[in-house]
C-alpha cells in the first residue's frame, strides 16, 4: 500500500518526465521552424546570389566567345634581329660628348626601322690597343652595324674592316684612307644626327 509520501515522489518523477518528454518534443519542432525560416528567406536570397554570379560568368563567356583574342600591346616594340652598336669614349653619351650627336641618330634610326641600338664605351687607355678588345666584343655579339666614334675607337674599327666582312662599319671622322663596301666614313658637323640616322637606315634597308 502506498503510503502519502511514495505517491508525491511517484508524482513528481512523472510530471519530470512529461516535461522531458514535451521539451524534448519542442526541440525538434524549433529546428524544423529554424530550417524553414531559413529555406524561406535566408535560402532565397543565397539562392538568388548563387543564381547572379553563375549569370554573370556565363555572360562573359559568351562574350569572350566572340572576341578573336587580346589584342597585342601597341606599346611594344617589333624590333628586326638586327642591331647596330655603338663604340665610344669614355665620356659615352652624355650630353656635350663627341658621341652624343651619333647617339640620337642611331635612335632616330631605331625608331623608323625598328633596328635595336646599343653603345660600349672604351673605358681606360686612350689608344687603338684599349679600344681593340671593346670592338671585337661587339662583332663578337655580332652586331650588323658597328658605328666607331673617337680617334682610337675609329682607327680600330677601320683596321678590322677587312677581317670582318660581313660586318658593316660607320666611322665618324674626315675621308680618307682606304676605301672597302663595308666601310662609311660620316664627317662630322651640325647634320652629323641626320647623317648618320640616314645611314643606318640604308645599311639596315640593303641587308
Amino acid at each position: 500500500m502506498k503510503t502519502r509520501r511514495a505517491w508525491r515522489v511517484t508524482e513528481r518523477e512523472a510530471s519530470k518526465r512529461e516535461a522531458a518528454e514535451s521539451g524534448g518534443a519542442r526541440i525538434p519542432g524549433l529546428l524544423a521552424a529554424g530550417a524553414g525560416a531559413l529555406r524561406g528567406r535566408l535560402g532565397w536570397a543565397v539562392g538568388s546570389v548563387v543564381v547572379l554570379a553563375l549569370g554573370f560568368v556565363g555572360v562573359s563567356l559568351f562574350a569572350g566567345a566572340d572576341r578573336p583574342g587580346t589584342p597585342p600591346d601597341t606599346r611594344a616594340r617589333a624590333y628586326q634581329d638586327y642591331d647596330a652598336c655603338l663604340l665610344t669614349d669614355e665620356r659615352g653619351i652624355v650630353t656635350g660628348a663627341p658621341a652624343a650627336p651619333v647617339w640620337e641618330g642611331m635612335q632616330a634610326a631605331s625608331l623608323d626601322k625598328r633596328i635595336r641600338v646599343t653603345f660600349v664605351p672604351v673605358m681606360g687607355e686612350k689608344s687603338v690597343e684599349n679600344a681593340r678588345p671593346f670592338l671585337n666584343g661587339l662583332v663578337q655579339r655580332d652586331c650588323e652595324i658597328v658605328v666607331a666614334s673617337g680617334a682610337p675607337q675609329v682607327a680600330a674599327a677601320e683596321a678590322a674592316v677587312e677581317k670582318n666582312p660581313k660586318v658593316r662599319f660607320v666611322t665618324v671622322g674626315e675621308a680618307g684612307g682606304a676605301a672597302h663596301d663595308n666601310l662609311v666614313r660620316v664627317a662630322p658637323g651640325a647634320s652629323l644626327k641626320d647623317d648618320i640616322a640616314a645611314t643606318v637606315k640604308r645599311l639596315a634597308h640593303e641587308d
